[in-house]
């Protein structure tokens, strides 16, 4: 066997080589939900309101997937790696399943309580109606999300890196393509507006399992029979062993903006702003994602390539790999900085924001955007915990970051100061900076010191 080129290439390199495919990819993830705001908006803007309600659940069910995915994904390289034939390409076909089961929870929850969770932050009812029948679409028709997720982490395993860019790719396109057909109506097609946008999700995500099953059937790495498959308690009890904590943590912005929404739906902030902070909100976590995809993209890049050179106690590499990784985290996010600095207007002009919203929402804009800098920091410093070994320290940051300091801290100036919420933010972002730079130095001279050259 040829030398692993995790521990041999050039540590610039490899993150590059190792991190463009995931960056794209996540990429792609925020332009699906970019266009359908963008067209709905257009149309209706109390549809953008609905949407915004209803986003924190579209990000839950992407963080089940993509935990149940790291579970599928490390148990199928894992067993590749031993050799393990039969066993790699039970995990696959029991990994597809535990999609399945997954969609049918969805399908249970689209039916039950579509119209019910928008309820419990507005009174409104027509963005009730708009979120719930968004809402009851995305939930009923993830079949093709939910396949789509898993084709691309066999292909993934299976060291077939363009796959899932192919399969999003694909994807993203109908979605552009038949968003503003549904939404406004063309030729024989009515106007469905929000419920439109939602089935133009649903068939941009049915065509990408579709060319995943494709790629996936004609994947010559890991072979798989409908004929022969058999549910397995032990593979899916692998998968879920690392996918439910991975779940736990994706889910975790979820848990901060549903609490968001719900505090900034208080009397003493619709008292004073009525809507504006919610559409705010919304707009803000749909473009902040085009700036945060990529370092978060990078991260995936980065931890199989400092979790390989720290068994190989490679310390020169490790903190090479990290300087760089930092070095492009800080680019990434200062880009980021100066566009939402330079130009909020324009940037909330995408969603065809009402001409009351827009000086709240520039002022928003700034003020949250003037720590990206330390978002930056904490998510590569973040993706160290984990590769050497300290996935606790990155729970703890990941908690400090999204919930522990943030949601309080809005609580509190929801009634001391509705209008200044936003800085709730800067508040979240710069302590948890802070203590990942102090648990940075305890880990880099406890771990990483000791490794030698």
């Amino acid at each position: 066997m040829g030398e692993n080129k995790l521990g041999t290439m050039p540590i610039r390199r490899l993150i590059l080589t190792m991190s463009w495919p995931m960056m794209l990819s996540m990429l792609v993830q925020a332009l699906y939900n970019m266009v359908d705001s963008h067209y709905v908006s257009l149309s209706d803007p109390k549809g953008f309101l609905a949407l915004s309600l209803v986003y924190p659940a579209q990000m839950l069910m992407i963080s089940i997937c993509v935990g149940t995915g790291a579970g599928l994904n490390t148990m199928l390289s894992r067993r590749l790696g031993e050799g393990r034939q039969d066993a790699a390409e039970s995990v696959a076909a029991n990994g597809f399943f535990a999609y399945f089961l997954t969609y049918l929870v969805f399908l249970f929850l689209g039916l039950l309580l579509g119209r019910s969770f928008v309820g419990f932050f507005s009174t409104d009812p027509t963005v009730i109606r708009y979120g719930g029948e968004y809402l009851t679409v995305v939930l009923c028709g993830s079949i093709g999300m939910c396949m789509q997720f898993a084709s691309e982490r066999v292909l993934q395993a299976s060291g077939k890196p363009v796959g899932p860019m192919v399969i999003q790719g694909v994807g993203a396109v109908i979605n552009i393509l038949l968003d503003p057909v549904l939404i406004f109506g063309l030729g024989p097609f009515p106007a469905l507006g929000v419920t439109g946008a939602a089935i133009a999700t649903v068939c941009g995500q049915w065509v990408g399992m579709t060319v995943g099953l494709i790629l996936v059937s004609k994947n010559p790495v890991v072979r798989l029979s409908l004929r022969r498959f058999h549910p397995d308690g032990e593979a899916l009890k692998d998968i879920y062993r690392v996918g439910v904590p991975a779940m736990a943590m994706q889910s975790l912005s979820t848990f901060m903006t549903l609490g968001l929404n719900k505090i900034l739906v208080l009397p003493p902030v619709t008292d004073v702003s009525g809507d504006t902070p919610v559409f705010i909100l919304g707009a803000y976590f749909k473009l902040q994602s085009f700036v945060i995809m990529p370092v978060a993209g990078m991260n995936n890049g980065l931890t199989p390539i400092l979790s390989y050179n720290y068994g190989a106690k490679q310390r020169r590499r490790i903190l090479e790999g990290m300087r760089f990784a930092l070095l492009l985290a800080l680019a990434i996010m200062g880009a980021g900085t100066l566009l939402f600095q330079l130009f909020p207007r324009q940037l909330l002009a995408i969603f065809h924001t009402p001409a009351e919203m827009i000086a709240p929402g520039t002022y928003a804009l700034r003020v949250i955007s003037a720590t990206f800098l330390c978002a930056g920091a904490t998510f590569i410093l973040s993706s160290a915990f984990q590769s050497m070994g300290c996935p606790s320290l990155a729970l703890l940051l990941g908690l400090t970051r999204q919930i522990i300091v943030p949601l309080p801290a809005c609580l509190i100036l929801a009634f001391l100061a509705p209008n200044q919420v936003w800085w709730s933010f800067p508040a979240a972002e710069g302590f948890s900076c802070v203590l990942a730079v102090i648990l940075y130095r305890k880990v880099k001279r406890e771990r990483i010191d000791t490794l030698g050259a």
